[in-house]
Formats: structure tokens, C-alpha cells, sequence
């Protein structure tokens, strides 16, 4: 036969789970006495960061023109399948645009590879975090709700610099 491993004798303390709970009161108490950080949502609204991932965007020039050439690199890197992308062609400089770009909100996972894969910085992730949704069909962002000024995603574009 095998020896049996035989494990280490506790001690009573160590067997009635005593300093675990006195760690754990302690912690409580540590808490307890510190200032609370509560926000009144509906009235009062979170200023997020420039750092914030919220709802991706397209970001729309002053002079009106898109910055997306819909090359389709942000639907092949997207994880979740969330993008979809359709090109068609223009006489402008560009010489092509996005003819459909749609972005399922119930599937985007807010992971901002679309945004870091971009060569344009045509798609940016806004600071925007108010979502809710009454049936499936509004979740389906098109062009019409994505195309953003470029001003007001200013210190979103200037963040990504700095680090690219």
C-alpha cells in the first residue's frame, strides 16, 4: 500500500477560521469610516476621461466629408462580428467610401480594436455610455447615428496620438 500524504495538524484558531474573520471585520471597518463616492445619476452625469472606451463613432470632417475609406479593416479585426461594411466608389479624392456601415450595438464588446486598427482615425470610441434599447433594431447603428463632428471627439483623437 501507498503511504498516505498526511497533512499538516491546524491549530484550533486555524481550524475554527478565527484570524480569517477577524482579517475580514477588519477590512469591513477599514471601509466602513471612508468617504463614499455615489454619484445621483439621472441629475448628476459621469464626465468620463479621454481615456474612456464608450460607443464607437465615425468621425465626420467640418467640410462634411467622412474619413472612412471603408477599407474593412475594423470588421475583420472586430472580435465580436459587430461591424459591417460595404464600399462603393467616389470621383473625390477619396476614392472610395463606406455605402453601408453598421455597427450592432448588442454585439460590440467595447474592446476599441476598430479604433486602434483604423489608418484614417475615421472610427473612434466616443465617450458616449448611455445605451438602452426597446427592441432589437435600434441597436443596429447606421451612418445616420454614427457620424460624429470631429470637435466634439477632440480629446479622444488627441489621446490616441500621444500614444501612437
Amino acid at each position: 500500500m501507498a503511504k498516505k500524504k498526511r497533512m499538516k495538524d491546524l491549530t484550533l484558531l486555524e481550524r475554527i477560521y478565527l484570524p480569517e474573520i477577524a482579517k475580514g471585520m477588519a477590512l469591513t471597518f477599514q471601509n466602513m469610516f471612508r468617504p463614499s463616492f455615489t454619484m445621483e445619476y439621472p441629475e448628476v452625469k459621469f464626465e468620463p476621461p479621454a481615456s474612456y472606451r464608450g460607443r464607437p463613432v465615425l468621425a465626420l470632417e467640418e467640410n462634411g466629408e467622412e474619413r472612412c475609406v471603408a477599407c474593412g479593416l475594423c470588421s475583420r479585426v472586430c472580435p465580436a462580428l459587430a461591424i459591417e461594411v460595404q464600399a462603393a466608389e467616389t470621383e473625390r479624392e477619396k476614392e472610395r467610401y463606406p455605402e453601408k456601415f453598421e455597427i450592432n450595438m448588442l454585439r460590440c464588446i467595447f474592446c476599441g480594436f476598430c479604433e486602434e486598427v483604423c489608418p484614417e482615425e475615421a472610427i473612434i470610441m466616443s465617450k458616449d455610455y448611455e445605451l438602452a434599447f426597446s427592441n432589437r433594431e435600434d441597436a443596429v447603428y447606421g451612418k445616420d447615428k454614427l457620424l460624429t463632428p470631429v470637435s466634439v471627439l477632440k480629446d479622444r483623437i488627441e489621446f490616441l496620438r500621444q500614444y501612437k
